[in-house]
């Protein structure tokens, strides 16, 4: 999946991806990520500029992330050209990021994990962490996976 421009009116805030996020979301969790009577263009627009988290990165070989909502770019002090070329690796110090590892293999095995809690870095060295994550497969249209998304509404900074 090509890493679309930043999302924008123009863009209608990226409604296709928002798309693949909530209908992964609804099929892993059965719950929904935004009021079903949303449109997907509100959802994006909604999503995008949310006091939540939200994230998603592709699935190359050393996933990069592809979305990245207001509060999650401020988190992490990255514009979105910035994180959009940031391996999703990277938002862990090296000593984290076997335990992110082995939360994303689960989410992998499971389809989602509910309750994730995990210390992540921003651009500047700042540390901060996220509870109560939720983490969950993204499936295209033909239900192939496509990447992975977060989404947490609660972090501390330390």
């Amino acid at each position: 999946m090509a890493v679309p421009a930043q999302p924008s009116e123009d863009n209608e805030f990226l409604a296709p991806h928002i798309a693949v996020l909530r209908r992964s979301f609804r099929h892993f969790t059965g719950r929904e990520l935004v009021p079903a009577r949303m449109s997907d263009t509100e959802a994006a627009r909604y999503l995008f500029q949310a006091p939540l988290a939200l994230l998603s990165h592709d699935t190359a070989p050393d996933p990069v992330f592809n979305y990245a909502n207001e509060t999650a770019m401020g988190l992490f002090g990255m514009s979105w050209d910035e994180i959009t070329a940031l391996p999703s690796r990277l938002s862990a110090e090296a000593g984290n990021q076997e335990a992110r590892e082995a939360l994303l293999a689960k989410v992998e095995a499971q389809g989602y994990v509910d309750g994730y809690s995990g210390v992540r870095i921003s651009r500047q060295g700042r540390k901060f962490r996220i509870e109560n994550a939720v983490v969950w497969n993204l499936l295209d249209e033909l239900g192939s996976p496509c990447g992975q998304a977060a989404m947490f509404e609660h972090w501390q900074w330390l």
